[in-house]
Formats: C-alpha cells, structure tokens, sequence
C-alpha cells in the first residue's frame, strides 16, 4: 500500500435491529424475538491513493455514512476488510466531544487526542478557536451551542493538525459564506500535504468543487466511480 491511503475490499456492514413492538409481542407469545438485518454496505470495493480527495454520494440510506464509519472502526465489518495508511479523522455534524465541557476545554481536549502533548495543545488552542470564529460562546458548555457552532467546532480542531486522511460526513457546509470558504482553504491546505480527503455531502456543487474523483452509492452498492463532473452529472441525470 505504498500509494494508497485506503483500500476498501468487498466491504460488507449490517445493522441487526427489532422494534419494541415486535420485542413486547415476543415477550406476550413467548417466542424469540425477531430480528431484522439491514445490508448497508454490500460489498463495496475500492482504493484511495495518497492525496487524493474522494466524494461520496447517493440518496439518503444508500451506506455512505456507514461506510465512512467502518473505515474508522466504528462500524464492524460483517465480511471483507478496510486497510488505512494511517488511522482516519472522522469529521461528523453528529461527531461528539463533551458537551458539559467549555468549546475552549473541548478544543484543548480534542488536540490531545490527536496526540500533542499538553504544552502543544496550549499553544495551539488560540489558532484554533480563532478559525472556528464563536468567540465568548466559548466560554460556555458545548451542549448549549446550536449545531452549527458545534460544526464549526469540530471542524476546526478535526482539521487543525492536517491529518494524513480525514473523512467528512455533511460537516463542510456549515456557518456563512465566509467560514465556508476558509474550510474549503484550510482542506486544499491539507490536499497541498498530501492529505486524503472522503467528503460526504447532498451538496452536489461544493463536491464538485472539493473533489477529483466521486464514488455514487446506492442502496449499498457503487452505482459508478470516475472523475467528479462525469459522475455528478449522471446522477443528476438520473
């Protein structure tokens, strides 16, 4: 894997759900209760060379955030495999640091995470909190920030240290013009470094800015995977 980032082989990933109705009619009859499987991801193929910058798209429920999700070992795999260079960034507006804690202290906890050492982290906060533009909402619990400051939030520590591969579900577009356009920046920074980027998004045109090449899912399955413009095109043809 020398030139590539990631290399996705006849991934598979499951959800085995039941209702709580279908749960307390079993309880009531006596019976095991039913189980339902839902295939997201049925075996999907692909690879991600070193900085190359990949859009993910396709109607809601066709495995794009599941797939995302098993790169990162959040999601098991139920069959196949998902080989990294290096162990992803996940960026998601639902991604969660503590929400009982300041945004200054979830900054500061959130570079640690990424392994700067705590001097580091200190020095670094400011930078951090100036991009993400929130200002003395900082000074207040994350849990009582609107989900787009959160956004911003998670967007601007997740991308502080240009990691060698970040993954982004719907957390691009978020804040005005102008924060859209500084992370679009910071991202071609990061593209600049050889970063390899996966962007998830229903925003067709800011794909086809941000990215190359584009994978169009489907009910968990690639429908086509080419360069950005011919693969946006036929899904808006379709």
């Amino acid at each position: 894997m020398t030139d590539l980032a990631i290399r996705c082989s006849e991934a598979h990933v499951s959800y085995f759900v039941r209702t709580n109705r279908q749960l307390i009619r079993s309880v009531i009859r006596g019976q095991k209760p039913e189980i339902r499987v839902i295939e997201a991801v049925k075996g999907v193929t692909f690879d991600v060379n070193v900085g190359e910058s990949v859009g993910l798209i396709g109607p809601n429920g066709s495995g794009k955030t599941s797939l995302l999700q098993a790169m990162t070992g959040l999601l098991p795999l139920n069959k196949g495999e998902v080989l990294v260079k290096s162990v992803p960034t996940f960026l998601g507006v639902q991604a969660v640091l503590r929400p009982q804690l300041t945004g200054w202290r979830n900054i500061q906890l959130g570079l640690l995470a990424q392994g700067l050492s705590k001097s580091e982290a200190e020095n670094m906060t400011g930078s951090v909190a100036d991009f993400c533009e929130l200002g003395d909402f900082l000074d207040l619990p994350m849990e009582t920030f609107s989900s787009g400051m959160k956004a911003r939030l998670h967007f601007a520590v997740a991308t502080a240290l240009a990691p060698d591969i970040l993954l982004i579900d719907e957390a691009l577009a978020v804040g005005d013009r102008s924060f859209q356009k500084k992370s679009s920046e910071r991202l071609e920074e990061h593209r600049a470094k050889a970063g390899t980027i996966l962007l998830v998004s229903h925003n067709l045109e800011e794909v086809r800015q941000s990215c190359q090449r584009v994978i169009w899912l489907e009910g968990g399955v690639i429908v086509a995977d080419g360069p950005a413009n011919d693969v946006i095109e036929a899904y808006e043809a379709s």
